[in-house]
């Protein structure tokens, strides 16, 4: 009996104790959120304001034949690249060879006339009348020897560039007019490398600009232009480089906007007459900037705010003034320090005030993903 009264007394004090002991650990509460930071990245930029124009060939042509008559070759594909000189189309030569072929032999014997004069002078066999009557056939021979010469060398119709040809809109046995103000369209031309991109570029942004280049704050490269790059409409990124050419001379006030044209190497023939663009423009000097990942950025109304990171590992909201991407990150104008540690991931789980485990971002990237 004494032993079970004992039972009796141990059982309510473990219950008791063990009822403490839940009690003290829901008081404990969850431990703190894991969450990832890196530091406030301080580096040299330079700010690219983005626009978006269309690419252009520097050299367009339209082919046309200088002489009439009936297309005897077609002498390239469609689409092909062609060298400055290459035969594009044969017209018929037979008519102007034999025009030649008459002219040739009249010049030759106007020639004759001429060569003979100062022996014929000497012996009076031919008044100075008839000695200029024979120089003056002799020239005209020549200048219709050389107009014949180019009528038969246009009934190869070439190509007056490099570049990329298109399809031929008349094929062999149609006939082509090579009169002036009427001369049949064979095909076109456009140049390859390098190709112009156009832009409009706001006034605001023009005056900026200017700016800047009056006081040489630009970057230049070695030719003393200023550098912008590009970006094709399947392209991530702005992989194609070049400079800008020129501005034009005057303001479009319907659209308060002036014309930028930049120009661009493109030797593999990317780049297509035509196509949408973006190009990015500097529109600052060179300059120290902060800058954080675009996913450390919240959005507070129209405010915008980081979390930062405490010594004592607890979380801070922090208003911050943003401004261009640059290379995927943020640039933060105000409200952040060099160094200072702000959150990049898991901003869903935590809140101002609140204590965390800080993990730092190069600890949980990927080797092959820090390295890019």
């Amino acid at each position: 009996m004494r032993l079970f009264a004992m039972g009796l007394l141990v059982a309510p004090a473990m219950s008791l104790l063990t009822g403490c002991n839940r009690s003290a650990a829901q008081q404990a509460g969850p431990p703190p959120p894991q969450v990832t930071v890196a530091p406030v990245e301080q580096r040299e930029i330079v700010e690219w304001s983005e626009f978006t124009g269309h690419t252009e060939p520097v050299d367009s042509v339209e082919i046309r034949p200088r002489v009439s008559g009936y297309i005897q070759k077609v002498c390239f594909q469609s689409g092909q690249l062609v060298k400055k000189g290459d035969v594009l189309f044969v017209v018929d030569p037979r008519w102007n060879q034999a025009v030649f072929d008459q002219r040739q032999a009249q010049y030759d014997e106007a020639k004759s006339e001429a060569d003979r004069i100062d022996v014929l002078m000497k012996n009076n066999a031919i008044s100075s009348e008839e000695a200029d009557s024979r120089k003056a056939r002799f020239e005209e021979a020549k200048a219709q020897l050389d107009s014949a010469r180019l009528d038969l060398e246009y009934t190869q119709v070439r190509s007056p560039i490099d570049g990329r040809v298109s399809r031929a809109l008349l094929t062999e046995g149609n006939y082509v007019s090579g009169d002036a103000g009427s001369a049949t369209l064979l095909t076109t031309v456009v140049s390859v490398s390098p190709i112009y991109v156009n832009v409009d570029m706001d006034e605001a942004s023009y005056l900026k600009f200017n700016e800047l280049a009056s006081e040489k704050k630009l970057d230049t490269d070695a030719d003393g232009k200023v550098p912008v790059d590009l970006q094709l409409a399947d392209e991530s990124g702005f992989v194609h480089h070049g400079s800008v050419e020129s501005f034009d001379n005057q303001l479009n006030q319907d659209t308060g906007s002036i014309l930028l044209r930049t120009i661009f190497p493109n030797e593999d023939g990317q780049i297509v007459p035509g196509l949408f663009a973006r190009i990015r423009v500097p529109l600052s000097e060179r300059h120290p900037a902060l800058l954080v990942e675009e996913q450390a950025i919240g959005t507070d109304q129209a405010d915008k705010f980081v979390l930062t990171l405490s010594v004592s590992n607890t979380l801070q909201y922090q208003p911050v003034e943003i401004g261009p991407v640059i290379d995927g990150k943020r640039v933060v104008r105000s409200g952040l320090a060099a160094g200072e540690k702000v959150v990049v991931n898991g901003m869903a789980r935590v809140r101002p005030g609140m204590p965390v485990v800080p993990e730092d971002e190069s600890a949980v990237t990927p080797p092959e993903t820090a390295s890019r």
